[in-house]
């Protein structure tokens, strides 16, 4: 019996043993098949907690889970845009299933790597105009995705700065100059509604953050009366050296996204970037399912938010109109 009981103890422990091998197996398949995105920023990780929530809810949203059904893979720019067509060109060699570009420039390096990966993108400028599509409701190609800024947005944000610095009569516009495509989008909305509103516009260039103090210091010299920052990758990660050395020039500022007045900005209007990158998720879920991006209509955001930093306009010694702060919808105390 003993003799029979080890034998079968064996056989047990080798059948045990190919079932575990089996399911190894089983499991690698898995990974292997799983699809992969490649995430593409010319910017640094600092700061997209938030968004890249936003993102994986979309994802969520059309069944895909991260680390459960696709995968992820992020290549970060590190505010570096040259460095970009070498990560897409990365992408394309790793043959992911979709490519998630979170920029202009980003979508302009995927689309230069490659005419068949799906490609969704994020950008704050004019798709078609700046070439990405061939049109917002047919776009054509192997791209689609998300545009969340536009004329009225840039003019919006300099009537809400009027407002609170009505005597504002010259404006100074910071810009990258190393991201072309937002630059000239940037300039001509604010020089639009500058002549409209009888506003100077001074243009101010920063590419590094060396370059944003030297902007500043030279406020010293040539002082404007208020500070428009544009929506550029570059700002959005020193956004607390912006609003530092806003805070010690005492100028007035505004930003284009909430999460710079959460840290000492004054004031804050834009798209809520929580919920374009929801939107931007989406679409590349859409896209993993085997939705075709010529046949996906570029999507605009639907939630705008206005956020008021109360404690920075005291301490430039400013009063905030009543009727501005009933409109805004976030004020911070």
């Amino acid at each position: 019996m003993s003799v029979i009981r080890r034998r079968e103890f064996v056989t047990l422990l080798g059948g045990a043993g190919l079932l575990c091998a089996a399911k190894a197996k089983r499991a690698r398949a898995q990974q292997a098949a799983m699809p992969v995105i490649g995430f593409l920023n010319p910017a640094s990780s600092d700061g997209y907690a938030e968004r890249l929530s936003g993102f994986r809810q979309g994802l969520k949203d059309t069944g895909y889970v991260e680390r459960g059904n696709v995968s992820i893979e992020y290549y970060w720019g590190e505010n570096q845009v040259d460095r970009l067509p070498a990560l897409a060109g990365e992408l394309v060699r790793r043959d992911v299933s979709v490519i998630a570009a979170a920029s202009a420039s980003s979508a302009f390096a995927a689309k230069a790597a490659t005419t068949t990966i799906p490609i969704a993108f994020v950008v704050a400028e004019d798709p078609v105009r700046i070439g990405l599509v061939a049109s917002l409701a047919r776009p054509g190609g192997n791209m689609t995705g998300i545009n969340f800024l536009s004329a009225e947005l840039v003019a919006k944000r300099l009537e809400f700065l009027r407002e609170v610095v009505p005597a504002a009569r010259r404006v100074a516009v910071l810009v990258n100059p190393s991201n072309a495509s937002r630059v000239e989008s940037t300039l001509r909305d604010a020089e639009a509604a500058g002549r409209t509103m009888q506003l100077q516009i001074q243009v101010v260039n920063a590419s590094t953050s060396r370059e944003i103090e030297a902007v500043f210091a030279g406020f010293v010299r040539e002082r404007p009366d208020a500070l428009f920052v544009s929506n550029d990758p570059l700002f959005s990660s020193r956004r607390v050296q912006l609003t530092q050395l806003a805070a010690v020039h005492r100028i007035p500022a505004t930003y284009p996204q909430r999460e710079i007045a959460e840290v000492g900005g004054l004031m804050s209007y834009g798209a809520s970037l929580t919920d374009v990158y929801r939107q931007f998720g989406g679409y590349a879920g859409r896209l993993l399912k085997g939705a075709k991006p010529a046949d996906l209509p570029v999507l605009q955001p639907t939630k705008f938010e206005l956020v008021i930093n109360l404690p920075t306009a005291r301490a430039l010694g400013l009063e905030v109109p009543p009727s501005l702060l009933a409109r805004a919808d976030e004020v911070i105390e």
